[in-house]
């Protein structure tokens, strides 16, 4: 099975549309939980069959309690002279993620206890949360900061902190098999562009590519509240994470950087062999595959050692390597049409392998069989070189024991896996080859 993009549409087409998502979502104040977090999962299942889960606060899941609900209508800083500082309705990281409601008279002293700046990117303003915490505040430029002076300022936030429930989406796209793979993305931040609306769209364009696909495993998006939103899918999920067999947790997927892979816990999963093969494969120099670390997005969730689930991180410039990270430099010029189309290119060369990988024994072990009264000596249409062709044929037969599978034999020979998966049809189409059970 091959995934492409659709060759008939203009080049570009594809990341046009999903950059035209991103805008649509980006001055969405998205939080942890809430309405803005509502909608956005509405228009990330547009056109799948989006499940939207509410889970009321207060409920235990593993050792965390779902929060109470956030929402936020404005907020706004006055100056002595009655003019706005900051206002919400021009940026929504200029409120704290999180503030509770508040309308005050402060000093500049005082307000300065509450407002959160970046002193070495002076014109860029922060986003900052406040989740587990009931406190306020505001984000601004340092800049800005700098330059007020000394009097009452008014301090308004027209929030809500209440009983509510945790939001997220789920998209099952059933397969031939019940064995799953696992697409993660937090879709828990406001207008961030890369640190979390290009996860979404990737995955959200991946889904919609599977669903019209026949498909021989099971795949299932999670479009959730980082963290929070994990540790409650698994809670609630503990009799069928056993089916995952795979995983990828999508984030910070279009900026210009080289790919970055984070390994799963196991460090050596199916998943982590299927990436490193992908990016080394890649045009793009400086593709890294990096090994796993407990820190990071909700792959730290996934691979804990009461789960330990072969998922793994996929990004571009990983989360705080970016100097626009948690920042306004993170909009919608940041990420480019051209990135999230190559992002989502790379997954479906990953959910191609994943589809396509299988183990077979070759049926005449002893000696090499005789290919060329077979006709299988000539290059086949779009498997490289005549002399890759017959290298593929050569390696696939010779490390098809039964306990190599296709992707194994690629990363051995240094071919690609489609033309080693192409000589395996070939050697199987002949009798050469046959199907180990279990072990597709």
């Amino acid at each position: 099975m091959t995934l492409a993009l659709n060759v008939d549409a203009e080049p570009g087409t594809v990341g046009r549309r999903m950059h035209a998502l991103i805008a649509e979502l980006y001055p969405i104040c998205r939080s942890i939980t809430g309405d803005g977090l509502r909608r956005t999962l509405r228009e990330l299942g547009k056109g799948l069959p989006m499940e939207i889960h509410e889970v009321p606060t207060g409920t235990p899941v593993l050792d965390w309690t779902v929060p109470k609900e956030w929402n936020i209508r404005g907020g706004y800083i006055r100056d002595p002279e009655g003019k706005k500082v900051v206002d919400f309705q021009d940026s929504n990281l200029h409120v704290v993620n999180y503030s509770v409601p508040v309308r005050r008279h402060l000093s500049l002293a005082e307000l300065k206890e509450h407002v959160f700046t970046l002193p070495d990117q002076p014109a860029l303003v922060p986003y900052r949360t406040s989740y587990y915490e009931e406190t306020w505040g505001f984000c601004m430029a340092h800049e800005t900061l700098e330059g007020l002076g000394d009097g009452e300022y008014e301090v308004f936030i027209d929030s809500t902190l209440s009983e509510g429930a945790l939001t997220y989406g789920e998209v099952v796209l059933p397969g031939e098999s019940a064995e799953e793979v696992l697409i993660s993305c937090h879709c828990c931040h406001p207008s961030l562009g890369n640190d979390n609306l290009s996860g979404m769209a990737v995955a959200a364009f991946l889904a919609r590519k599977l669903h019209s696909r026949r498909r021989r495993l099971t795949y299932r998006f999670l479009f959730i509240p980082g963290t929070i939103g994990s540790i409650t899918w698994l809670a609630r999920n503990e009799e069928i994470v056993g089916r995952i067999r795979h995983g990828l947790v999508l984030s910070c997927l279009g900026d210009g950087g080289p790919f970055h892979y984070k390994k799963s816990r196991r460090g050596d999963a199916e998943i982590d062999r299927v990436m490193e093969h992908v990016l080394t494969r890649e045009e793009e120099r400086g593709n890294a595959v990096e090994d796993f670390v407990p820190y990071g997005y909700d792959e730290r969730q996934y691979c804990s050692p009461g789960f330990n689930l072969p998922v793994g991180g996929l990004s571009r410039t990983p989360h705080g390597r970016f100097p626009e990270y948690h920042t306004s430099a993170d909009g919608l010029d940041f990420v480019r049409p051209e990135h999230l189309e190559r992002s989502l290119e790379t997954c479906l060369q990953a959910v191609s392998i994943l589809e396509g990988n299988r183990a077979f024994r070759n049926t005449q072990p002893k000696g090499e069989p005789q290919l060329g009264r077979r006709g299988l000596m000539g290059s086949s249409g779009g498997a490289g070189t005549k002399s890759e062709w017959h290298m593929s044929l050569l390696w696939t037969l010779n490390l098809s024991d039964g306990t190599h599978d296709l992707l194994s034999i690629a990363g051995r020979s240094g071919i690609g896996f489609e033309v080693i998966q192409a000589a395996a049809e070939a050697l199987e189409r002949h009798g050469l080859l046959t199907p180990v059970e279990g072990r597709w």
